[in-house]
């Protein structure tokens, strides 16, 4: 039984966009690995740009200083 965890920063990815990342993970497992979609598990979690770091600081501290630039 695979179990997939997908991360992405909260930042409005739509009902569609990760139904459609949970179906291509699902084919992708089935088609690779020959997994049955029946006992295959996608989570996506969506972390806060504040709870997701990047080479010491925040990925809001990072936008922030890129736009700034």
């Amino acid at each position: 039984m695979p179990y997939v965890n997908i991360k992405i920063t909260k930042e409005g990815a739509t009902t569609a966009q990760k139904a459609e990342l949970i179906a291509g993970v699902t084919d992708l497992l089935v088609r690779v690995l020959n997994k049955n979609p029946a006992t295959t598990v996608v989570v996506i979690d969506e972390v806060d740009t504040d709870n997701w770091g990047i080479s010491g600081q925040s990925v809001t501290t990072l936008r922030q200083l890129s736009t700034n630039k």
